[in-house]
């Protein structure tokens, strides 16, 4: 497994992480990937750490906070083996955000307790719109934090990559965190040459969009219930069956393991980015995801294809659907 340096903040981590949302298991109405099993979820994680993942990316909103507690069981006693990176902002799906720097710093002290931890390595604001996070309290609380060692450094977990880049260009972001894949290319339009002109970590989401990149998912697929992506217009989701199809087609890759590791070797081509961190869920897909490290990125035709077909398409149509 290869490591990248997390920008200018003296963190290494490695260039195949480990997304944390689906180990929290079903959360309110569509806001997951359904129901898990926590032996199962355990074992993904020790398997990762296994093959050589050591960026684990969590939420207090996965699972209302047991993806913490999972990555904190598994790693107890080898915390020191780790980089963690957790969010706040969001507590749980169902409630609205809070940014303010009293809020920040409970849910850092809640989320230190579910990982049994003394520090989070790096601390997100999940989906800070930029007014909340220019904010003089959420900037002194980031500062105290820093300085207590409670967190090691911090950034923003873009709701998308204009807003991302809009942050960067405004104030001095250590990390970014935002969607990159290969049906998702908007990180290159400014958003990756601004990361390398400021020397910004940047933490690519989404590898294998939502798994619609594995080219497994058909039109006769049905995703269990809590399911996020079925609020998703069906416009959509059939975009992105098509999409993965053509898409993977153009680089030669089958359907399953090959696809999943033609997608992330595509993430690691572009060295603007830190770590991409597919989602986890069985020791199987640790295997599969980490195996990508060692095959070394997309050859540089394979990512022209990719380019040109995003150039001559668009694969995002429409958001979730009311749910």
């Amino acid at each position: 497994m290869q490591e990248r340096p997390l920008g200018r903040t003296g963190l290494a981590v490695s260039e195949i992480g480990f997304g944390g949302w689906g180990i929290g298991g079903r959360t309110a109405d569509r806001t997951s990937y359904g129901d898990t099993d926590d032996a199962t979820s355990l074992a993904a994680l020790a398997r990762a750490h296994e093959r050589g993942i050591t960026f684990f990316d969590t939420s207090a909103a996965y699972g209302d906070g047991h993806s913490e507690a999972l990555i904190g069981e598994a790693f107890r006693g080898v915390r020191d083996r780790v980089v963690v990176a957790t969010k706040a902002g969001y507590e749980s799906w169902d409630r609205p955000p809070d940014f303010s720097g009293a809020a920040v710093v409970a849910s850092v002290e809640r989320s230190l307790r579910r990982l049994g931890s003394d520090r989070v390595d790096v601390l997100f604001l999940h989906n800070a719109p930029l007014e909340a996070l220019q904010a003089d309290d959420l900037q002194d609380v980031l500062a105290r934090l820093c300085s207590a060692g409670k967190i090691r450094t911090w950034g923003l977990s873009a709701k998308g990559p204009a807003e991302a880049l809009a942050a960067l260009q405004a104030m001095d972001v250590p990390v970014l965190q935002a969607n990159f894949n290969m049906m998702d290319v908007r990180a290159l339009d400014g958003l990756f040459g601004e990361v390398a002109r400021r020397g910004t970590g940047f933490i690519g989401r989404t590898p294998l969009c939502f798994g619609f990149l594995s080219g497994t998912i058909t039109r006769e697929t049905r995703f269990p219930p809590g399911d996020h992506r079925l609020a998703w217009p069906e416009v959509q989701l059939a975009q992105w069956i098509d999409g993965a199809r053509d898409l993977l087609a153009a680089v030669g890759a089958a359907p399953g393991a090959a696809a999943v590791q033609a997608a992330l070797r595509f993430c690691l081509a572009f060295r603007e980015l830190s770590s991409t961190i597919p989602g986890i869920l069985t020791p199987a897909e640790a295997d599969t995801n980490a195996a990508a490290s060692a095959l070394g990125p997309l050859p540089a035709e394979a990512v022209a294809a990719v380019l040109e077909i995003n150039r001559r398409r668009k694969f995002f149509v429409a958001g979730p659907s009311a749910a």
